[in-house]
């Protein structure tokens, strides 16, 4: 390892010392530290990169923040499998669960090689719109899609490999990975799916027939969702970050993608621990 990028989410106060203590510790190695722009500006160094740019300069990034931070900078590094080192800034996160404390410790780690590796996948989804595609995402969470605030129920036909699955008359659709099966397709009511697992996950958010049911499915199925009917504004969005709205006709096709997050795992804690953690298993 010969540089190492760093990302922060900049608001909050202590990030500026982390950075100096991260970028000290590394540099006593000859470990080169390449900022995001924002944290160079943060703390007032000229010679800053775009957070696009750095995954093809780095061998490693560290993300300071929580799991929304990591999960934007997942969408940026895409294919070109750089590990992420994800430091949680404030309560303990699904995916960055390196605590501060335990930062010192995995720095070392980081130099000697000492780490293991998760592997997450992740989804490609397309929009189409009479016949032509108008966007692309790649998320390791999850592709929602939902309706406005005063909109009426939607009606969504979805396919598997070109078969048809169901006609979903609901507030919304979730597809998620089982990273993403502890996020809002939790919140609607979905299965924890242990990471590491290949498969996708459909979710309806607050279904009109109480039989439709979270499905998982093989991760190599492809996935076809058209919106039917629509009385107001319909939206995709992406990993709950980036998104459009979407028209009657318009069709968003999910499958897996080819690229995979690399998430750096904390070495004292294992993923049992963390769910028991955020959600409070056991206590009474």
């Amino acid at each position: 390892m010969k540089k190492v990028g760093i990302y922060a989410k900049k608001n909050h106060p202590d990030v500026e010392k982390i950075v100096f203590d991260i970028r000290d510790r590394l540099n006593r190695d000859d470990i080169t530290v390449l900022l995001e722009d924002s944290v160079a500006e943060l703390i007032g160094q000229v010679n800053g990169f775009s957070g696009d740019e750095i995954p093809d300069l780095v061998d490693l990034v560290i993300v300071l923040g929580g799991d929304g931070t990591l999960i934007s900078v997942a969408r940026q590094i895409g294919e070109r499998r750089v590990p992420i080192v994800g430091v949680n800034l404030g309560r303990l996160g699904f995916l960055t669960e390196i605590t501060r404390d335990e930062l010192p410790g995995m720095l070392d780690r980081l130099v000697t090689g000492e780490y293991k590796i998760s592997e997450r996948m992740m989804l490609d989804s397309f929009i189409y719109r009479n016949g032509q595609q108008i966007g692309k995402y790649t998320v390791l969470n999850d592709i929602v899609i939902n309706k406005g605030a005063l909109a009426r129920i939607i009606d969504m036909d979805a396919s598997i490999d070109g078969r048809h699955l169901c006609t979903y008359k609901a507030d919304g659709l979730i597809i998620a990975t089982p990273t993403g099966s502890t996020g809002y397709s939790l919140a609607a009511g979905g299965p924890i799916i242990f990471p590491e697992i290949n498969s996708l996950l459909i979710s309806p958010i607050c279904p009109h027939m109480l039989t439709n049911r979270p499905v998982v499915v093989w991760s190599r199925s492809v996935i076809n969702i058209e919106v039917k009917f629509q009385d107001d504004v319909v939206f995709f969005t992406a990993d709950g970050q980036v998104g459009r709205k979407l028209l009657p006709g318009d069709r968003v096709e999910v499958r897996r993608s080819e690229s995979r997050t690399l998430l750096v795992r904390s070495p004292s804690k294992d993923y049992f621990e963390i769910l028991r953690t955020k959600l409070s298993w056991g206590e009474r």
